[in-house]
């Protein structure tokens, strides 16, 4: 069912809670691939019911961002979520969720000034506020996310702990191609030599975990290997390469001694990639 009313979605989950049915929910941008049908896959299997949002949120995108060009294509969209057994697609218009006089943010210190929160400033203050509004209108009781984006699944958790929802965070692994570049709505943007130039963040990411296979442990020694890995490709630049808690995201210079995130974010032409590996240390 599409269903674009709040008033109508909060009707309809309402009815489900009369009947004791658990309530799942997928938050997405649409533009959907193989790595959102795994999330909502799971969702399905994990629920009796199950709600998937489709909205483009401007209060994510900088000035200089994609939002204009951002994929849309609802009607395909729509399709790949009956497909999956989604109970409703979620389409809300902007105007229905952000009032011309709103003056209520949601910031979470900290864990938004490093990796892509220092490059996008804001950035991660409208995913906040447009997934506390879905938290209160659809009030599920498990939402699942990528692990592609590990900094906003980091960020989420802590709002979710800080303003006491009640709601469980259900983090889910990265759906890769065959050739090991993590699936991505903006993958669509490459050319066929820039897709096969993003291949880079891939390896290098899986020469840090051949590097820590071994037994090294020195986290600027695995930056280093992943730099040298990267500059080799022409049409590369490289936005960060780092080494952080897989808690708290603070970079790790010296010994790896527990748990690390491995997160890194690449231009390849025009178009800005971000990839990861977590590390657990045995």
């Amino acid at each position: 069912m599409l269903v674009e009313s709040i008033k109508e979605v909060r009707n309809i989950i309402k009815q489900w809670r009369s009947e004791g049915l658990s309530v799942g929910f997928v938050p997405t941008m649409g533009a959907l691939h193989d790595g959102h049908q795994s999330l909502m896959e799971r969702a399905v299997l994990e629920n009796d019911r199950v709600v998937t949002s489709v909205f483009v949120n401007p209060t994510q995108f900088g000035p200089n961002e994609d939002f204009e060009a951002y994929p849309r294509d609802i009607k395909r969209d729509y399709e790949v979520c009956k497909k999956v057994g989604v109970h409703v697609v979620f389409t809300p218009q902007a105007e229905s969720l952000y009032f011309p006089d709103k003056s209520t943010t949601v910031h979470i210190s900290g864990l938004t000034d490093v990796l892509c929160g220092s490059k996008r400033p804001g950035h991660f203050d409208g995913v906040c506020l447009v997934v506390s509004k879905f938290f209160h209108i659809i009030q599920p009781d498990k939402t699942y996310f990528g692990q592609k984006d590990a900094q906003q699944v980091a960020v989420i958790k802590r709002m979710v702990r800080d303003l006491n929802f009640d709601i469980e965070i259900v983090p889910c692994p990265i759906v890769r191609e065959a050739d090991g570049l993590a699936k991505s709505s903006r993958n669509v943007y490459l050319s066929h030599e820039e897709r096969k130039a993003a291949l880079v963040l891939s390896r290098s990411l899986e020469s840090a975990k051949s590097i820590l296979d071994k037994g090294e442990r020195n986290a600027s020694i695995l930056k280093a290997a992943m730099l040298s890995c990267i500059i080799q490709e022409p049409l590369a630049k490289i936005d960060y390469v780092e080494v952080v808690d897989s808690e708290d995201l603070h970079s790790i210079y010296g010994e790896i001694t527990h748990t690390v995130l491995i997160p890194i974010a690449v231009y390849i032409g025009k178009t800005r990639l971000i990839d990861n590996i977590i590390y657990e240390i045995s």
